[in-house]
C-alpha cells in the first residue's frame, strides 16, 4: 500500500500540498483504511507527507532549504555507496543500468519528466544498493524518494534544465562502475551531486 502511494505521489499524481484523506484513499485502491493508515505513518517517516492534528496528511511541500539539506546528506553516503558497490559489481546489473538510462533518453527526448525523475532515481539507487551497507541504503532511499518529489514538481520547469548534462553524468558514472574503476565511481559521483546541490538556491 505505501509503494502504491508513494507512486502516486512520486509521479506527480498526487502533487505536493495535497490532502491525503484515508477514506478517499481506501476507496480509491479498494482496500479498507487500517493498511491505508498505516502506509501514511511510513511515508511520514521517509518524509514524502506530513502529519498534523490540525490538517491531517499533506503530500510534503519541499522547499529550497529542506532539497539543500537532502543534498549534502547524500554527498556524504552515496559516493561513498558508489565506491564500495563498484569494487565487486554484478554483471547483470550493468545491463539494468544500461536499460534504466535507455529509459531516461527516452524520457528526455518524450518530455515524460515524470517518468524521467522515476528512471534517474532506479538509476541511483540500481548502484548504491550493492554498497552492503543495509543502513546506507535506507537512508539513500528515504533521501532519493524526497528529491524525486521535489523533482517531478519542480526541476523542469527551470529555465536552464539540465537532464541533457546530468544525463552524460550518468553514462560516464556507469562507464567507471563498469570498468571496476572505485576511484573514477566515486569522484564522478560526487561531482555529480555537487553539479546538482550548486543549481539550489541559497536561503
Amino acid at each position: 500500500m505505501a509503494e502504491a502511494i508513494r507512486e502516486a505521489i512520486l509521479t506527480g499524481t498526487l502533487a505536493p500540498g495535497s490532502e491525503l484523506v484515508e477514506r478517499n484513499l481506501a476507496e480509491r485502491f479498494g482496500i479498507s483504511k487500517t493498511p491505508v493508515r498505516e502506509a501514511l505513518i511510513s511515508l511520514a517517516r521517509s518524509g514524502l507527507i506530513t502529519m498534523s492534528p490540525n490538517r491531517g496528511s499533506v503530500v510534503r511541500v519541499l522547499d529550497a532549504a529542506a532539497v539543500r539539506s537532502v543534498y549534502e546528506m547524500r554527498v556524504l553516503l552515496e559516493p561513498h555507496a558508489v565506491r564500495r558497490a563498484t569494487t565487486d559489481f554484478p554483471t547483470v546489473e550493468l545491463d539494468r543500468a544500461r536499460e534504466l538510462l535507455r529509459q531516461s533518453r527516452e524520457a528526455i527526448d518524450g518530455g515524460e519528466y515524470a517518468a524521467l525523475s522515476m528512471a534517474n532515481r532506479r538509476f541511483h539507487r540500481l548502484l548504491y544498493s550493492h554498497c552492503g551497507n543495509p543502513l546506507i541504503v535506507t537512508a539513500l532511499d528515504e533521501l532519493q524518494d524526497q528529491l524525486a518529489l521535489f523533482a517531478v514538481s519542480m526541476l523542469w520547469r527551470d529555465d536552464s534544465p539540465s537532464w541533457e548534462p546530468e544525463y552524460a553524468e550518468h553514462e560516464e558514472i556507469l562507464g567507471a562502475v563498469a570498468a571496476g574503476d572505485v576511484d573514477g565511481a566515486e569522484a564522478l559521483m560526487r561531482a555529480h551531486i555537487d553539479h546538482s546541490l550548486e543549481k539550489i538556491p541559497a536561503d
